[in-house]
């Protein structure tokens, strides 16, 4: 059977409480220190063009159902003729790997050699300050019953299967600050510039737009959307509902 424990205000004093403002301020220094090493590197125009294509097509595809037969068709030539159209990728043209494209420019790797490294370092000091200093304290309890799949998450560093899982060790403390101060760092730095580690570790495995299947998903969805505008069906839905009214 789980045991209730009395917590110490010593440790909310002393544990839960350094913590929590260490973390706030570890992530708005880290904020500071990545955004003086980031560098702003020239946009390549053909990119910037392609990816302006890209989201044409798309809202094209949108409102397809919005403008006349006539325009849409001669939108969707302008855009995916054989010839000339904007999406149209010619087949001789061997498309480059973005991963190649990204690690062939020394300042891209540089820049994301840079963010992870402000993301990794902070991280790992962190961890070991807490786990020297913090390791084995109950830190705080959760208001409301939990199931045992969270006792791994809740109680890590804590080897006792008596006590309920509701209590949080100062370990998970560290972690759920971790992930979980993403809605108070938009309140102090800024919806564009909150830090989310979540974020910042998918974007490790990014690598880069590839202009040529982006061109060609948007040029193989608008042949194969069917068109079908929407004014007449307007038409008659005023139409019944003037009716209506005037019955």
């Amino acid at each position: 059977m789980a045991e209730d424990l009395v917590l110490d205000t010593a440790i909310r004093d002393w544990v839960l409480i350094p913590l929590s403002v260490v973390m706030v301020l570890i992530g708005i220094l880290r904020y500071f220190v990545s955004k003086l090493m980031r560098s702003s590197p020239t946009p390549d125009a053909k990119m910037v063009k392609e990816g302006q294509v890209v989201i044409r097509a798309r809202n094209l595809k949108i409102g397809a159902n919005f403008i006349p037969p006539k325009s849409f068709r001669a939108r969707r030539f302008y855009f995916s003729n054989e010839e000339n159209g904007l999406l149209h990728v010619p087949k001789d043209q061997a498309a480059q790997n973005p991963q190649a494209q990204m690690f062939s420019d020394p300042n891209m790797a540089m820049d994301m050699m840079k963010k992870n490294l402000s993301m990794i370092i902070p991280q790992t000091l962190t961890y070991a300050w807490v786990n020297f200093f913090f390791s084995g304290f109950v830190a705080a309890k959760i208001p409301f019953p939990l199931t045992q799949r969270f006792r791994s998450m809740l109680q890590n560093g804590i080897d006792l299967s008596t006590v309920d899982v509701s209590y949080v060790s100062s370990r998970s403390w560290y972690f759920l600050n971790l992930f979980g101060l993403r809605g108070l760092f938009s309140l102090i730095l800024g919806d564009e510039n909150a830090i989310d580690d979540t974020q910042r570790m998918m974007q490790m495995g990014g690598f880069g737009f590839d202009a040529s299947k982006s061109l060609s998903a948007e040029k193989d969805g608008l042949d194969i959307i069917q068109h079908e505008w929407a004014l007449p069906r307007f038409e008659h839905r005023a139409e019944s509902v003037l009716r209506k009214l005037v019955q």
